[in-house]
């Protein structure tokens, strides 16, 4: 069986392991969040000489390394994150993967590695769905999460871009990320720790920022936070990102606001159609500098009424509180807002069909 795309063809190679459907139905009762793993993985390779070759799909298993592959000492690596969703007719649709496309070739720029065209990226996304519909979760507020991403693998220890690269998405079947019920989340200030610096990998979506995230997020989670906030001390604590979230605030008078890009906050698909959603709305939407001064200002007088993280994996997730050793900002018993969960619903109904995507985002799999 081939699955065509403008310049591939991925070739599906059977696997003689396939989850039982007794083992699937127990796991698609309680999916969590990247516990489990479906029964392929969808790959292309690439050389320097020979380019984008040999798109398959094939069983879902170990990835044999050479010990010196480049990415296992250098970090050269990037990844995507998207979802599928099941439609009440039972179709398999995705969520803007022409954005998710786009963002891995800026990360591939910024980290030396090649860039895959979109038609290589949707059609290795469209043949591993395909291979996997079964795996795809029809529950509310369930999808099938498909994890891209690209490594560098050829065996070779000098400090250069490397020349041989493999292209792979996995996926994973999805619950809700946080959890139980909408609720709003605590979030950690980290003081001591930036996710990333200026002209640095911060714009990428690359391991290397996720991991020096981490050691903050253990520290936000000893303290009860869900996520830790990061800012950039050297522009007046002007507030960047979560660990894998971006922020929006909404004031009193409508205005909907998150953080401009500079360089080393993440462009979130998520953020990009929030936005069109507010414009849509009418809202005055904003991009700027806000800094914890602003946010703790505008808290106490009312300004602010409501605070949100998004992302694809989270969706929109409303923020009560944030806190260091210092201080807390927020209530974290506060209900969701209005606006975040309104928002949350919009963003929702389109991606699982229950709302007119006005904008031509939504792209059939299976």
């Amino acid at each position: 069986m081939t699955q065509s795309t403008t310049e591939l063809a991925f070739t599906t190679l059977p696997s003689q392991n396939l989850v039982s459907e007794a083992e699937l139905a127990v796991i698609l009762a309680n999916p969590g969040f990247g516990d489990h793993f479906t029964d392929y993985t969808a790959v292309i390779d690439w050389t320097k000489d020979g380019g984008w070759q040999n798109a398959r799909v094939e069983p879902y298993g170990p990835i044999a390394l050479d010990p010196a592959a480049s990415v296992l000492h250098y970090g050269q690596e990037i990844f995507e994150g998207l979802k599928a969703y099941r439609h009440a007719d039972g179709s398999v649709w995705t969520f803007r993967p022409e954005a998710n496309a786009a963002r891995l070739n800026r990360s591939a720029q910024r980290l030396a590695l090649p860039e895959l065209p979109e038609s290589a990226f949707i059609g290795a996304v469209e043949a591993l769905v395909q291979a996997d519909q079964r795996w795809v979760p029809d529950q509310d507020g369930e999808s099938l999460y498909l994890r891209p991403f690209m490594i560098a693998t050829e065996a070779f220890l000098g400090v250069r871009a490397a020349h041989a690269v493999s292209f792979r998405v996995i996926a994973s079947p999805a619950g809700n990320y946080f959890g139980g019920e909408l609720k709003p989340i605590s979030i950690w200030i980290s003081r001591n720790y930036a996710r990333a610096g200026r002209g640095g990998t911060g714009a990428a979506k690359c391991g290397g920022n996720y991991a020096a995230s981490l050691l903050p997020q253990l520290e936000a989670e000893a303290n009860g936070c869900k996520q830790v906030l990061f800012l950039d001390p050297t522009n007046d604590n002007a507030v960047e990102e979560l660990g894998g979230m971006n922020v929006f605030f909404v004031f009193k008078d409508g205005t909907l606001v998150t953080p401009e890009l500079s360089g080393s906050i993440l462009e979130g698909v998520t953020r990009s159609s929030v936005l069109q959603l507010g414009r849509d709305r009418g809202m005055n939407v904003v991009e700027r500098k806000i800094t914890l001064d602003e946010w703790r200002e505008g808290i106490a007088s009312g300004e602010i009424t409501e605070v949100f993280a998004c992302g694809t994996a989270a969706v929109i997730t409303p923020i009560g509180e944030i806190k260091d050793e210092q201080e807390s900002i927020g209530d974290p018993t506060a209900p969701a807002g209005e606006v975040s969960v309104s928002l949350r619903e919009e963003l929702l109904g389109i991606q699982t069909g229950t709302v007119e995507d006005r904008h031509g985002w939504l792209h059939r799999l299976a």
